[in-house]
């Protein structure tokens, strides 16, 4: 039965321009792209949720605290997403990023860099991004940065799962092909191959997986009180999850040689520490004595 599904796939695969999608509402003056929607919406949906968390017994900041982390974390997914996009994913064969050597527009900084409408996002350097915003905000009002981590990690998977969604609707980072599973899609943008629809699988997995798992971990556990359990989950599962979906993602056109010649996409090389991370943090939290039930938090 499965082989006369995967034989039917092969021979009449999915075509993505058949789906009917568009990359966003038009609203004559201009097209609210779903993109950016999904951003908008994950950091909103992150800040209403870590607001109820504080409520909770045992919150480790006030609501002030979330409402400057709200401000500092937009501000760290853009410019460490851009910044990480740039870094890993421009240098070609040459190595050298040429989002910091194209100078071809005015001014003294690389206008390659600075196009963001033309897409260009790194999940690792969104979360440099929002660590580093969440360190200051911790150093600042003299809070247990781990904690802090703790409770912004829980939203976040809704932000990834929104995110991949989009990517899915702009028809962009699509999977590796051929392929004949029974889901294979055609995408306009690659070839006429049939390939996996690996917007949809790391939707699933960093996306709404981890939202379950997080969200479990918070409301029906005591997880809470274990400092660095729930940011130590997230980021083992996380690592892992990028880990597995990066076998079905095409790498990107100019990092392809560097995955043939490596064994392994700039993605899994890059998610490999949060895998280490994550696991080590795991453990610590589950070695110390959980905290007492109640605990203030800060004015």
């Amino acid at each position: 039965m499965l082989s006369l599904l995967a034989a039917s796939g092969a021979a009449d695969p999915i075509y993505w321009t058949e789906l009917g999608l568009s990359p966003g509402i038009d609203l004559g003056f201009f097209t609210l792209r779903y993109y950016s929607l999904a951003y908008l919406i994950g950091l909103v949906f992150a800040y209403w949720h870590t607001s109820r968390m504080l409520k909770e017994p045992g919150a480790p900041m006030a609501q002030r605290h979330a409402d400057d982390l709200f401000t500092y974390c937009i501000l760290g997914v853009i410019f460490g997403g851009r910044l990480g996009y740039a870094l890993f994913y421009t240098g070609g064969e040459t190595g050298i990023p040429s989002a910091f050597t194209d100078f071809s527009g005015d001014g003294f900084v690389s206008w390659q860099l600075l196009r963001l409408w033309d897409g260009g996002m790194s999940f690792h350097g969104g979360l440099a991004g929002v660590t580093a915003a969440m360190g200051y905000v911790a150093w600042r009002d003299k809070l247990r940065f781990i904690r802090v981590v703790d409770y912004v990690s829980v939203g976040v998977p809704m932000g990834m799962l929104l995110g991949r969604l989009a990517n899915f609707v702009n028809g962009e980072l699509w999977g590796r092909g051929p392929t004949d599973v029974p889901w294979a899609m055609v995408f306009p943008t690659a070839d006429d191959l049939p390939r996996h629809p690996s917007q949809l699988y790391q939707a699933g997995l960093e996306g709404l997986a981890m939202l379950v798992i997080m969200m479990a971990l918070f409301w029906l556990t005591r997880a809470r009180y274990r400092p660095g359990l729930l940011a130590g989950v997230f980021t083992l599962g996380m690592g892992l999850a990028r880990f597995i979906n990066e076998f079905f993602r095409q790498p990107d056109q100019q990092l392809a040689d560097f995955a043939a010649r490596t064994g392994l996409s700039m993605g899994q090389w890059l998610t490999i520490p949060l895998i280490l991370t994550g696991l080590i943090v795991v453990l610590y939290a589950l070695r110390k004595q959980p905290l007492a039930t109640g605990t203030a938090a800060p004015a």
